[in-house]
Formats: C-alpha cells, sequence, structure tokens
C-alpha cells in the first residue's frame, strides 16, 4: 500500500505539468451600451466594459476569471466573476456543468456576492441550462439568496451573409424571506450577431422591477 500511495504521488506533478502543458490561454474582452444580465441592466442602462483570463484543457475541464464595470443605482462599482467546469460533446449533445462565483468587491455591493451550480447543454441549434444558487452572502434586502433558481432555453438561426439570429427565454425563481415579496420573473431576449458585433433587444416582466424593453449594441472579441 505504501509503494502504490508513493507511485501516485510520485505521478500527480507529473500529471499536474502533463495538464499544464496540453492547456490553452485565451483572453477577451469587451464593451456594451448596456450590460444586460438575464433580462435586467447590471449598468443602469449605461455602458459597460469587461475582460476576462480563461485556461482549458483538451479533457474539457477549464477555469477562468471574468471582470466587468456595473451600476445598480448607488454609484459605479464593478463584478468579479471566477468559475471552474468541465465541457464536452457526446453524439451532438454539448454539455457543460461548473460552478461560478458572483464577487461585488465594492463596499456598497458585498451584501450581494453569491455562487451558483450551473449546467447547459445543446442539441443542434437548440440549447438549455439550469443554475441553481448554494451560498449567498444576501442579507433580507436583496433578493438573491441560496435556493434561488434559473433556467433558460434558446434557439439560434443562421441568416444570410453571416448574420445569426438567437432567441432566449428565461425565468427566475427567487426563494426569498416573505418581507422582500415575489420577485420571480420571467424575460426574453432576441439577439442578432454578425461578426464580434450583438444587437440585443430584452425584456422582463414587472416582478423583475425593471420591465422596460432594453437594447444594447455589444462588441467582443477573444484572443
Amino acid at each position: 500500500m505504501i509503494k502504490k500511495l508513493n507511485l501516485v504521488l510520485l505521478a500527480a506533478p507529473l500529471l499536474a505539468v502533463s495538464t499544464m502543458a496540453s492547456a490553452e490561454f485565451s483572453a477577451n474582452f469587451g464593451v456594451t451600451s448596456n450590460y444586460l444580465w438575464r433580462g435586467v441592466t447590471q449598468s443602469d442602462n449605461s455602458p459597460s466594459v469587461s475582460g476576462g483570463l480563461d485556461i482549458s484543457t483538451e479533457s474539457g475541464l477549464y477555469a477562468g476569471t471574468w471582470i466587468g464595470t456595473i451600476d445598480w443605482g448607488q454609484g459605479g462599482g464593478y463584478e468579479n466573476d471566477y468559475y471552474f467546469g468541465y465541457s464536452g460533446e457526446s453524439n451532438g449533445f454539448g454539455y457543460d456543468v461548473g460552478y461560478i462565483y458572483y464577487a461585488y468587491p465594492e463596499e456598497e455591493y458585498d451584501d450581494s456576492n453569491f455562487g451558483e451550480l450551473y449546467f447547459n447543454g445543446s442539441l443542434g441549434a437548440f440549447g438549455f441550462g439550469v443554475a441553481y444558487t448554494v451560498n449567498s452572502d444576501a442579507d433580507d434586502d436583496v433578493p438573491f439568496g441560496t435556493g434561488d433558481l434559473y433556467y433558460s432555453v434558446s434557439y439560434g438561426f443562421e441568416l444570410p451573409d453571416d448574420y445569426g439570429l438567437g432567441l432566449t427565454l428565461g425565468h427566475y425563481d427567487f426563494d426569498v424571506p416573505s418581507s422582500a415579496g415575489d420577485v420571480d420573473y420571467t424575460h426574453v431576449q432576441v439577439d442578432l450577431t454578425k461578426g464580434d458585433f450583438t444587437f440585443s433587444v430584452s425584456k422582463a416582466t414587472e416582478d423583475s422591477g425593471d420591465d422596460d424593453m432594453k437594447i444594447a449594441v455589444s462588441w467582443g472579441a477573444s484572443f
């Protein structure tokens, strides 16, 4: 048993070096006229800039971080996400399972940090996703807490001249304290893409607290 354990301990650093050698690093940068997340503005209907770094392996493991500017109507700040997961494809079915932590380091947002487990699937042009909140720093005044559930379905179309059209329907089911009331809501979004540019139209139901129709123009690139 000791000999086997020593072999495992010796092999672990070699495996890590082999994995890092086959890993791919990438970076992304983007700017949008309105940072929309699940049908609700995160930038007070104003522009936002973002960027991120990712590492992935041939096996399907990946990890990364992303940062973007936000404004929830109480002064500018930023969001810093950390995530890791595993993705792949089998018989035409794509899958992606992982964990993401949404961090808001600014003092005025420090009760809003939370983490989710997520699963995304795709089959051809059809996609779906589920995210479940497993940890949260939210207090009774913030409608985010453990047990929140978000799920969505989407469909993409290829259009002439390299245009693309994407349709998304999502629903957020909050497990909130009774004092916060019913804030569950549904949203729809249409995305028209061309190269690195995206034109989005989004609408959420009244319970979101942000039910005006949103229009955003975004640009993003990966390196």
